[in-house]
């Protein structure tokens, strides 16, 4: 996939070179940078181009040109089950022989490798629609996913397996909140936040069967893995889009906890009854109707897994809008509050 005898452009070099509306093989008026935790999207006039950045963690390796090349291939696949003709080509970003890159088939070394996409309008996004939707508006959407969720296939998992899968992710994200440093930057109560962790796993345990037993009965599919409303765009047909490509064990979800995550972020956007009536589609259509503990326990669990993210940001280093990530933190610690304690999950 790469030559290591070429001198690679780095990511502020590509970036300049992406920037620029005569980089693109098709006319555009202008380019819009839009930059998320591990990725640059540039939009063009009706194509979105997204760059992987080379960055690696606990849960995502994107150290090599190689590397992001096969989670770009992955990256297309997947996002292929819940959208019509977006999500088009993996494309090169070439060096050639004098220096100069370009976005293009032809002669030249790949540096860097891009996912291309059709844009889709923004004012069809469910955020965008959010005010005026009905449960009768989303009913497609909804349909769409729960016909994913009928035909995907079940993941091998045992009970205690999942269990202990589910208790890890709580204690990895409450001992990143508890971090001194963010504890001190975002004036955290670290008491709250274990209370929240500590209800979370208190459910693991009092509902261990419960939730043993769906995994044991074949529940957990292979998901859209980041199920948020800026993803769904109510076109026709509906569109989800990208989805979580660069971990299967987080993509490897049951459909109640992917739809309670909507829920949640729904209800945050001043919506809690389409969040619901996302929940009760699924009941419906898949004829699985768990006690309500179970889902008031995914969002608890979601709402804490989006604090942890959202104060991850903070840790980046320079930031436009420190004060965005720090409210977004709280909000979702208020949230997780809200169904592990409040709501007693």
């Amino acid at each position: 996939m790469s030559d290591p005898a070429v001198n690679i452009p780095g990511l502020e070099d590509k970036t300049r070179f992406l920037l620029a509306p005569g980089s693109y093989p098709e006319a555009t008026t202008s380019v819009r940078l839009v930059e998320t935790h591990m990725a640059r999207v540039f939009l063009t006039d009706h194509f979105a181009y997204k760059m992987k950045k080379p960055v690696r963690s606990s849960y995502l390796d994107f150290s090599s040109l190689d590397k992001r090349y096969a989670v770009c291939r992955e990256e297309l696949r997947l996002n292929r089950r819940l959208t019509d003709n977006v999500y088009l080509d993996v494309v090169a970003l070439r060096l050639d022989a004098d220096g100069r890159l370009a976005l293009a088939e032809g002669a030249g070394v790949p540096v860097e490798w891009l996912v291309k996409m059709r844009r889709l309008r923004e004012d069809a996004s469910l955020p965008a629609l959010i005010d005026n939707a009905t449960a009768q508006t989303l009913a497609p959407l909804l349909q769409r996913l729960c016909d994913f969720y009928l035909d995907a296939e079940s993941i091998s998992l045992s009970g205690p397996q999942y269990l202990t899968r589910l208790r890890h992710q709580c204690e990895d994200w409450r001992d990143r909140l508890l971090a001194p440093d963010l504890v001190r930057e975002l004036a955290l109560d670290a008491g709250e936040i274990n209370d929240i962790a500590a209800a979370l796993l208190h459910f693991l345990g009092s509902a261990a069967e419960l939730l043993g037993t769906r995994a044991a009965a074949g529940k957990i599919v292979e998901g859209h893995g980041d199920l948020r409303p800026e993803h769904c765009f109510l076109t026709q047909p509906p569109q989800v889009i990208d989805c979580l490509e660069f971990n299967r064990v987080l993509r490897c979800v049951d459909p109640v906890d992917e739809l309670s995550y909507l829920a949640l972020e729904c209800e945050l956007l001043g919506r809690a009854d389409l969040g619901d009536a996302a929940l009760q589609s699924y009941y419906r259509c898949c004829g699985d109707r768990p006690p309500p503990a179970l889902a008031r326990f995914y969002r608890a669990y979601r709402a804490l897994l989006r604090a942890h993210l959202a104060a991850a940001h903070l840790q980046d280093g320079e930031l436009a809008e420190p004060d965005k990530w720090k409210n977004k933190t709280r909000l979702y610690l208020q949230a997780a509050r809200r169904y592990s304690l409040d709501g007693n999950p």
